[in-house]
């Protein structure tokens, strides 16, 4: 019991949560791009055109971002550098895309945007592609 309201942790504790974060919200992530990436002519002519990109060049960086980015995510490799392109991806959906309603249809974005923000503050711990290489 007293553990429980302890506020102390130990290095193995950080380091299986922080496995736990990358591999949870990695798949997840990768699951989004991944059908953007197998149904990319559907997405192709909705998607939006932010700064006057074009919708396909716009697509493109989210597939990257959702998919690529997430895998390294998920691996541990290049864990910080991997979460930007997620964290700008999610914060134009929440922003453009749905309008800011973070307790609305927004929700999820939200939800990723926060999670990839605390990775990228708190780096991928020891169990990581990067952890093990010294990084």
């Amino acid at each position: 019991m007293r553990k429980l309201i302890s506020t102390n942790y130990s290095a193995g504790a950080f380091n299986a949560a922080t496995l736990l974060l990358r591999l949870v919200f990695g798949v997840l992530m990768m699951n989004h791009g991944y059908d953007k990436l197998v149904h990319f002519a559907a997405y192709q002519s909705k998607f939006i055109n932010l700064l006057g990109l074009g919708s396909t060049t716009c697509l493109l960086l989210v597939i990257f971002a959702e998919f690529f980015c997430a895998l390294f995510v998920l691996l541990g490799l290049f864990t910080r550098l991997s979460t930007i392109p997620i964290i700008i991806c999610m914060a134009v959906a929440l922003v453009k895309v749905h309008h800011n309603q973070i307790f609305g249809e927004g929700q999820m974005a939200y939800i990723y945007l926060t999670t990839f923000l605390v990775l990228l503050i708190i780096g991928p711990g020891k169990i990581s592609v990067d952890g093990v290489s010294g990084k």
